[in-house]
C-alpha cells in the first residue's frame, strides 16, 4: 500500500479521529470545518482530496442528499500495518529486518509484541489444538 501525502494524511487523521469518537461518516464540509483551525484550505481542495482518497481505495463514500459522506476503509492501525508490511517486502531479508526492528523498540513495546504473540498462540491453539509453532512444522500432531 502506498503512503499518503501530507494533505491526504491530515484529512485521514480527521476521519480516523471522528471514527474513534464514534461519529458517523463525514461530509467534505465536516472535514473542512475540522481543518479550519489548523489549515487555510479551500472547500474545493478538501473535496478533491476526499475524492482522490476514495478513488485510491482509502475511503468509502455514500450519497447523503446532494453530498457525499466519507469513511475510512481501514483503521489507522490497519493502514500503518500495511505500510510496515510493504516496507518488509522491500527488504532482501525479512528475518533480518524483523530482528533489527525488534532490537530497536522500547521495553514497553517488547511487552506489547510478546502479548500479541501470546494472544496469537492462544487463538491458534483454540482453533486447531496446535500452537503457532506446531502449525509451521510439517509433522502432524501427536
Amino acid at each position: 500500500m502506498k503512503g499518503l501525502g501530507e494533505l491526504e494524511r491530515t484529512v485521514m487523521e480527521v476521519l480516523w479521529a471522528r471514527e474513534d469518537a464514534g461519529q458517523i461518516a463525514a461530509t467534505a464540509r465536516d472535514v473542512s470545518r475540522a481543518l479550519a483551525g489548523d489549515r487555510d484550505l479551500a472547500h474545493t481542495t478538501v473535496m478533491t482530496v476526499l475524492d482522490r482518497l476514495a478513488k485510491k481505495g482509502f475511503l468509502e463514500r455514500e450519497r447523503d442528499g446532494r453530498a457525499w459522506r466519507y469513511r475510512p476503509v481501514a483503521s489507522r492501525e490497519g493502514y500503518v500495518t500495511e505500510l510496515m508490511l510493504g516496507a518488509l517486502n522491500e527488504t532482501g531479508d525479512r528475518d533480518a529486518a524483523l530482528a533489527h526492528f525488534v532490537r530497536s523498540v522500547s521495553k514497553n513495546e517488547i511487552g506489547v509484541i510478546r502479548q500479541a504473540l501470546a494472544d496469537l498462540m492462544t487463538t491458534d491453539r483454540a482453533k486447531t489444538g496446535r500452537t503457532a509453532a506446531e502449525l509451521t512444522t510439517k509433522e502432524p500432531p501427536a
